[in-house]
């Protein structure tokens, strides 16, 4: 009887997935929408990375369907290893950039972020080889470990005055950088978080 009732739970929760969320591409940008919320977090092709190439200008907001979704979320591996991205325009609507968003775009030379980005995941940056200058904006509270870790052509990094601690290995390798402005806000800095910043 318990398995029974464990089974029923099981696919009920499966059902309210698939009733919740669904993937779809608009204009060249793939998403995961919330129905009930309309909300989109920016996703990739297919469970494959490498789906963008160029220059992805990301709106706040799409109609789909007839309905009207504003873009909340970068998410998880989004972009990971688009080794021909070369710039994104993120929206203000969005307000964080999950883990492993960008990892591995090594052409990505542009970054544009709005003051409504409250959290940089863990290695969301990590191998961005060709971003020469980062500004974490005012409003980035979390820094996620590995965020920017072998961003090896970074020269220039601005930080945030709402930043309250800078993660494990954040910027780690970053080889270029030649000098770093650490604001008040900063009350802890984890472990290696500039090592081999020669």
């Amino acid at each position: 009887m318990i398995m029974k009732k464990l089974f029923f739970l099981s696919m009920t929760i499966c059902l309210s997935l698939i009733v919740n969320a669904a993937d779809v591409m608009v204009d060249g940008v793939y998403y995961n929408l919330s129905i009930n919320d309309k909300v989109a977090v920016v996703t990739y092709r297919d469970n494959t990375y490498n789906s963008y190439s160029g220059n992805v200008v990301i709106p706040s907001s799409f109609s789909y369907g007839g309905t009207e979704y504003s873009v909340t979320k970068i998410g998880n591996s989004a972009f990971r290893d688009c080794s021909d991205l070369t710039s994104i325009d993120i929206p203000e609507s969005v307000t964080i950039i999950d883990s492993y968003a960008f990892k591995g775009c090594n052409s990505l030379t542009s970054l544009n972020t709005q003051n409504s980005v409250t959290s940089i995941g863990e290695y969301a940056f990590q191998g961005c080889s060709g971003l020469t200058s980062v500004t974490i904006p005012n409003s980035v509270t979390y820094l996620g470990e590995g965020a920017f870790q072998s961003c090896s052509s970074m020269t220039s990094l601005a930080i945030g005055n709402s930043l309250s601690g800078i993660g494990a290995h954040a910027f780690q390798y970053c080889s270029s950088l030649t000098n770093v402005t650490i604001p008040n806000s900063v009350t802890i800095i984890r472990e290696y978080a500039f090592s081999g910043c020669i």
